[in-house]
């Protein structure tokens, strides 16, 4: 029998080991749910890891929390500047979008395998959620880097998507328990769902920057700890009153993190640790939760579903969804491509587990074959996709400064960085000589991975990032002009 030291020691052990492998999956653009999900899987009863785990309740549970703070950090680190041009799109896409994939993949099961509309739309809910961590982190391993808006669209989509895809799993589950609903109550309860949870997300949000500069904790370490216990706040307070907490801890994300709050760089950083600390055990937790085995064999239906997913479901709702919108074909079409399967499919399939649906076990089987699917075919081929639909751009790696300035609401400077274009009028010319405002100050430089500290005499460079201290209401003088090019040009 398993002691609870022996507990900690599995737990610990799998966490190291899938932190340590990550760097593997760096250097062949592995999708990283992919590896975390293969660790559950050789750890589980199946592989040598010789574990048996059935409990679809707790590995739900655990997916939930984890999920709770993998949206916010993601509310967190999206900037409002970036996403908001494509607020229209992503918004459409996170719903119209997710619809038409649902009903798509039901009517491809109504049709191909002879299920209900019902059952079918309760695989099609399951799967239509797209995972943006997993985007994300091939490109980053990758250097690829997106041209135009499509980096906010796809991050914004994947970020509001999750609510919208658990409403349609649940919705549909409530119908297929109790006939006796109607479709109108569903929409309704939708509508009731989604204006509650994105009321409440903003509320809290706007409360919690309140507090967090207000009360001036006399410990740096009580910051996370409150912050952590005010996001899960959210979400129970949210869903307690029928709400959606996942839309409610994303937005709530989103407001803290495009305001000026005491602490926020450290909170940036210790939610980005927890998110990524929350997908390890998400994914293992999934990977111990199936048996590789069942898999064998459903295999077929397994690629087939797939297939149809992948190249017919996911395209439909972005071409329909993106119908009046900017985007060209090509860009309509890498939109389509980049729509990875994680974490949270396999998390809404262990519903029908739990309500015990019939064949519930065969759905779930397939859904988790659907996301490894989905990761090894999708995942390794996104570099390559962006090269063929032409929305690569050049990557500029951002650099880590080894200093940092810590801004509060009353703060009226910020520290910037601006990047010195080609034909910038202040290349070759001293810093004392561009007639910066006076309360503007270049800190520190950037030049070919190096650092250097500046004075009056020194020469800006094609190229240069310059870290700059600056009034807010100036920034618009400075960034000019850095900007502007010379008359020769």
């Amino acid at each position: 029998m398993l002691t609870f030291d022996h507990l900690i020691l599995i737990a610990s052990s799998l966490i190291l080991l899938s932190v340590a492998i990550a760097k593997v999956s760096d250097n062949l653009g592995v999708p990283t749910l992919l590896l975390f999900l293969g660790i559950g899987m050789l750890a589980g009863s199946d592989g040598p890891g010789g574990l048996y785990f059935d409990d679809a309740r707790l590995a739900q549970s655990i997916g939930i929390i984890a999920l709770i703070f993998i949206l916010f950090a993601g509310g967190l680190d999206t900037k409002w500047s970036d996403v908001r041009p494509v607020v229209r799109e992503a918004g459409i896409l996170a719903t119209a979008g997710v619809l038409v994939t649902a009903v798509s993949v039901a009517a491809f099961m109504v049709t191909v395998y002879g299920l209900t509309w019902l059952n079918g739309l309760l695989l099609g809910a399951i799967v239509s959620s797209t995972d943006a961590a997993a985007v994300f982190s091939v490109l980053r391993s990758r250097n690829v880097s997106l041209r135009g808006t499509l980096k906010p669209l796809l991050e914004l989509e994947s970020g509001s998507n999750d609510p919208m895809a658990v409403f349609l799993t649940i919705g549909t589950l409530q119908l297929i328990l109790s006939p006796s609903d109607s479709v109108a109550d569903i929409v309704m309860l939708f509508v009731y769902q989604m204006g509650i949870g994105a009321a409440t997300g903003y509320g809290f949000g706007r409360l919690m920057t309140v507090i967090l500069n207000r009360l001036r904790f006399p410990y740096e370490g009580i910051y996370p700890v409150f912050t952590i216990a005010y996001a899960g706040m959210v979400y129970a307070a949210t869903a307690l009153v029928n709400g959606s907490g996942f839309l409610a801890v994303y937005i709530a994300g989103l407001v803290i993190g495009n305001s000026d709050i005491i602490q926020k760089k450290s909170l940036l950083r210790f939610f980005d640790g927890l998110g990524w600390l929350g997908q390890i055990a998400m994914f293992l937790t999934m990977g111990l939760l199936v048996f590789p085995h069942q898999l064998v064999h459903i295999a077929g239906s397994g690629l087939l579903i797939s297939f149809f997913l992948i190249v017919v479901a996911r395209p439909l709702g972005v071409f329909l969804s993106l119908s009046f919108s900017r985007y060209t074909v090509k860009e309509k079409s890498f939109i389509s491509w980049v729509g990875l399967r994680g974490a949270v499919p396999i998390i809404l399939a262990t519903f029908p587990l739990l309500a015990k649906t019939p064949d519930s076990d065969v759905l779930f089987n397939i859904v988790f074959f659907i996301v490894l699917t989905s990761a090894l075919v999708q995942g390794w081929t996104i570099p390559a996709a962006a090269m063929v639909f032409g929305v690569d751009a050049p990557s500029r790696k951002t650099p880590q400064y080894p200093i940092e300035f810590a801004a509060n609401e009353t703060s009226e400077t910020q520290l910037v960085d601006i990047v010195i274009p080609y034909h910038s009028g202040v290349i070759g010319r001293p810093i004392v000589d561009l007639g910066l405002p006076p309360d503007s100050l270049v800190v520190l430089i950037t030049r070919n991975d190096t650092f250097v500290v500046p004075s009056g005499g020194t020469h800006i460079e094609e190229g240069d990032t310059l870290l700059v201290l600056v009034n807010k209401e100036n920034l618009p003088a400075v960034r000019r002009i850095f900007s502007e090019q010379r008359p020769d040009a």
